[in-house]
């Protein structure tokens, strides 16, 4: 995802990012058992870093789109028997980039543009998944903004909303449309696919972890709480456009970054395994997956 943070969290970032970059291209997960499941003839995934999983192993497609072999599409592909996956979900994306394309880069890797994620899109697709709008609203640089290793601190909630003005809040709001008008053309360009929109899981508990995820308890609240009114503006869009929404906060109570390394489906500030900061673990990603899978076939 997008975002502007200090000079300090940049190299932070940068440096966890570089760590994990090279052992992403190379080592291998092991593929989960299949479960039976109605078939999707052709299943194609868009989206943005939450689904293309950046630096979970293996990586496959262009490298700045860091979109892994193993992340929620490939999952969910091989749960349903999917005979064709189309996966052309790319970190970086907003919903712009549904119809226009995309310049990526990661570390010194030359920037590559990728084709609009739509032109994946035709008459024979038969299901779609899209979770995206993180990017349009940037709630990971946001969460980079509320690093506090001082628990006196100001709290990021304080400039956020200074002034009477959640400036967050009016991001959440301004994409709404925005994601209308894509539900629309995609359902011009795929009308026979199903369309299933995810929303973005538990990132935080109530109050937080202090000090093992940097956050105060009130930028925990509202750190999650903005993933929630997102959450609500997909939901409502979904249902909008004759779409389904699949809910990945409820079932991800008890795996959020304050929980042990084995429990977490999403890393924290510092990964502890192969992910990017403040995204999706290969475990996050398979759940995912299931908890999708389960929707479709019920």
């Amino acid at each position: 995802m997008n975002s502007s943070y200090a000079p300090t969290k940049r190299r932070l970032f940068t440096g966890i990012l570089g760590t994990f970059a090279l052992a992403a291209l190379t080592v291998g997960v092991a593929a989960p058992a299949r479960a039976a499941a109605a078939p999707a003839d052709v299943y194609v995934a868009l989206g943005d870093s939450m689904p293309s999983g950046p630096l979970i192993p293996s990586i496959t497609g262009p490298v700045g789109c860091g979109r892994s072999s193993n992340n929620y599409p490939h999952e969910l592909a091989d749960r349903l028997d999917a005979g064709t996956l189309r996966d052309v979900t790319c970190s970086g994306a907003s919903s712009k980039h549904l119809t226009e394309p995309q310049s990526t880069s990661v570390l010194d890797v030359p920037a590559e543009t990728v084709p609009p994620q739509f032109d994946a899109l035709s008459a024979a697709t038969t299901l779609v998944t899209l979770t995206i709008g993180g990017n349009d609203t940037g709630l990971v640089g946001v969460a980079e903004d509320c690093v506090r290793l001082d628990p006196t601190a100001r709290p990021c909630k304080d400039e956020f909303t200074s002034g009477g003005v959640d400036r967050v809040a009016e991001r959440i709001q301004a994409f709404e449309p925005k994601l209308s008008a894509a539900l629309g053309e995609l359902a011009r360009r795929a009308p026979n696919a199903r369309v299933v929109l995810t929303g973005y899981g538990l990132y935080i508990k109530p109050r937080g972890c202090w000090p093992v995820q940097p956050v105060l308890p009130v930028d925990a609240d509202y750190l999650q709480g903005n993933v929630n009114k997102l959450n609500t503006v997909i939901a409502r869009q979904a249902a909008a456009h004759g779409g389904t929404y699949v809910d990945l906060v409820t079932p991800s109570a008890g795996h959020d970054t304050c929980q042990s390394p084995s429990r977490r489906w999403i890393e924290g500030y510092v990964p502890t395994t192969l992910a990017a900061p403040l995204h999706p673990n290969a475990a996050g990603e398979a759940n995912y997956a299931r908890i999708i899978a389960g929707v479709i076939g019920s």
